[in-house]
């Protein structure tokens, strides 16, 4: 039986603000979890439910699982040679990163050649010792040199400080402080291989070309648009490359390491151009997923002082003074809450790439014809107030109820579901908890006056609008 809903109406000037997934939520209060609307030329269905997207992701996969991209996401993508916007294929199965399909030693040995570190170290505890890396020789001894010069100062933009230290480690095995390129005549800094390889891209991947609207105009020329894509397409590829120059340079030496391009490197069915989309594919998932759920968490905890505390104590109980590590995670319930409330108020992806009904299906009890595209908005499922109660509230403890398995990672569906659900999940979950952990364990954390309410996000991402400045005093454990 076909079912009609409303659509909501012309949304042209409603989106202009580039935030969507935050329109998408509002339209669902009054139109509910699963409406229509309409684009340019085509209609799109949009759901804002947790219960409907899994349907959609789950049972109805095979309906509705080719990649719709925009034009921008199209050019950045070079043509879906990404894993995240690959389409199910030959491709997809050769690049995906081993997870539930793969024998257990080979995922370890491909986690353990991501983190850029030794098999030995990396065979004692993957995470941990990635943690290690990331806390004793990168960001914590830099917030302790603030604390000790200038106590009375701000640490600015933990999230740059974040990615210095363990984005590059993670894919190229080193922390990089500059790259030469030549095509500019100049070294790149961190602060501008971060502009390039992550800020402008994702500024890059939504804009807007009304092409995308109206499919059979594509034939008309859009040049403003397509010299802005162009050349941040253009820039962040150069930047790459030169990175990964500098790294074959050091293969070339006799200098051998266990990294995710080392591995990338190895394998002779890649071509040059898909190797360096997937460097910077790990890179930029990383920007999306785990610094961002780090830097937010940081914020909140400094936003609810009696939160912190309570997980402050809650680590001192299970590890006294010992440094937390990966093995206290399952002893830490209040620490998993933190992290997945996180996850739920601020989910790093807002919205699910666009995807193309390519046979008539049924969801949800509605006709969903062939030619429809799907819009699953994250951030509506994780802000539908029929799921959540003050869904706007940041409030772990909702996790805490008894209504979630504590091991379960898809209390949410930030992270997707089914078989495109995120491989990273358990990785993200481990890194970004240990490092929450090491943060509070090692000092308290306070917000700059004023800054309580500044949660705005950069358009059509979580990334803050606004750095995140806080104050912070070591605990003095010994």
């Amino acid at each position: 039986m076909r079912r009609h809903r409303k659509p909501p109406p012309s949304h042209g000037g409603q989106l202009k603000e580039k935030k969507p997934h935050q329109t998408f939520s509002k339209w669902s209060e009054e139109y509910g979890p699963i409406y229509t609307i309409r684009t340019g030329a085509s209609s799109a269905v949009v759901v804002n439910s947790a219960e409907v997207a899994t349907e959609a992701m789950v049972a109805k996969y095979s309906s509705i699982s080719t990649r719709k991209l925009s034009k921008a996401i199209s050019v950045l993508s070079r043509g879906k040679k990404m894993v995240a916007m690959s389409d199910e294929g030959e491709f997809h199965k050769m690049v995906k990163p081993p997870y539930y399909e793969t024998p257990l030693n080979f995922r370890d040995v491909f986690q353990n050649e991501l983190f850029g570190l030794s098999m030995t170290q990396a065979s004692l505890n993957t995470s941990s010792v990635l943690i290690n890396t990331f806390s004793m020789l990168g960001v914590l001894p830099v917030l302790f040199w603030y604390c000790q010069h200038v106590p009375d100062d701000l640490v600015n933009n933990l999230y740059i400080l974040i990615f210095e230290t363990v984005l590059q480690i993670q894919a190229l095995s080193e922390d990089v402080s500059s790259v030469y390129v030549e095509e500019f005549g100049k070294a790149f800094s961190r602060e501008e291989i971060f502009q390039t390889a992550v800020t402008d891209m994702m500024m890059c991947a939504i804009e807007v070309d009304w092409r995308d609207f109206f499919p059979y105009l594509s034939w008309i020329p859009n040049r403003s648009f397509e010299e802005r894509v162009l050349t941040t397409e253009a820039r962040r590829t150069t930047v790459m490359q030169a990175l990964i120059n500098q790294q074959k340079k050091r293969i070339a030496r006799g200098e051998t390491r266990i990294s995710y391009l080392d591995f990338l490197l190895a394998e002779n069915t890649l071509t040059d151009e898909q190797i360096l989309m997937l460097v910077w594919e790990a890179v930029i998932e990383g920007a999306d997923t785990t610094l961002v759920i780090t830097e937010w968490a940081i914020y909140e905890i400094a936003k609810h002082p009696e939160k912190q505390e309570y997980l402050y104590q809650e680590i001192q109980k299970v590890c006294g003074n010992k440094t937390v590590t990966e093995d206290h995670l399952p002893e830490l319930p209040y620490l998993n809450a933190v992290f997945h409330e996180t996850l739920r108020r601020h989910s790093p992806v807002p919205l699910v790439p666009p995807r193309f009904v390519h046979e008539n299906t049924n969801l949800a009890g509605y006709e969903v014809p062939a030619g429809t595209e799907m819009i699953i908005n994250l951030y509506g499922c994780n802000m539908n107030k029929s799921d959540w109660a003050d869904p706007e509230e940041w409030k772990p403890e909702r996790f805490l109820d008894g209504r979630f398995e504590a091991a379960d990672l898809y209390k949410t569906v930030a992270f997707g579901a089914g078989r495109r659900a995120c491989a990273g999940s358990m990785q993200a979950v481990n890194i970004s908890c240990t490092t929450i952990a090491r943060f509070v364990q090692e000092f308290a954390w306070r917000l700059k006056e004023g800054d309580e309410d500044k949660a705005d996000t950069i358009q059509l991402t979580t990334n803050r609008l606004y750095p995140l400045h806080v104050y912070l005093t070591p605990r003095g454990r010994k």
